[in-house]
């Protein structure tokens, strides 16, 4: 009976990826979501403010979750753009394109409408999937002054155990998910200029497929 009790509850622990992580001093100190991990179980919003939970979307078919950081940063824009290239590709294989950012309903829609999106856009104002895929991080004084003065950024600022303001962003991540929610391939880069080519992505998705 105790080594029942034992094995429940290490696989319960086991289970708990979704689980907020703390978040990182900066973007070098992230401690992601690995491959042959679950996808968390929660729920975020979609450009109508509607839930939308992830486990349920990966259920329905295998997903590509990418992180970017908001509408606001060019770099994000020309990978929304390269994805929307090789959706039609994606989808013929079965696969469905999820992005998440700390913007609001609101700016997800102006993403959408600005860049001719059809792929799903969901909001993570309150970071709480960045915390749960381990990739959400302090940005520094320097950063966080100049992305609110130079490039309008709104978004809420968060409180560090220092009891410094900053702005908290996501690193830029691409997941791939089955449709048990098991991640297969995973890339994250501190460096937000640099972003998976979409040749990478579309191999990674062959050999899920392939599976």
């Amino acid at each position: 009976m105790l080594k029942k009790l034992i094995l429940v509850v290490a696989m319960a622990l086991f289970s708990l990826p979704s689980m907020a992580k703390p978040i990182a001093s900066d973007e070098y100190h992230v401690m992601p979501l690995m491959n042959g991990q679950q996808i968390p179980n929660l729920d975020l919003k979609d450009v109508a403010g509607s839930k939308v939970n992830l486990l349920a979307l990966t259920a329905a078919k295998p997903t590509i979750f990418f992180f970017y950081r908001g509408g606001w940063c060019p770099f994000c824009n020309v990978q929304m753009g390269q994805l929307k290239a090789i959706e039609p590709k994606l989808i013929e294989m079965g696969f469905q394109l999820v992005g998440i950012s700390p913007d609001s309903p609101a700016k997800l829609k102006a993403s959408m409408n600005d860049n001719k999106l059809d792929y799903l856009l969901l909001s993570d104002e309150n970071m709480t999937a960045s915390q749960a895929f381990g990739i959400a991080f302090y940005t520094s004084e320097k950063v966080t002054s100049m992305y609110r003065a130079k490039l309008s950024v709104e978004n809420t600022l968060w409180t560090t155990p220092a009891g410094e303001q900053r702005l908290v962003l996501p690193v830029p991540a691409v997941y791939l998910a089955d449709k048990t929610g098991l991640v297969h391939f995973q890339y994250i880069n501190p460096n937000y200029k640099v972003r998976p080519a979409p040749e990478l992505i579309l191999t990674a998705a062959k050999l899920l497929q392939g599976q």
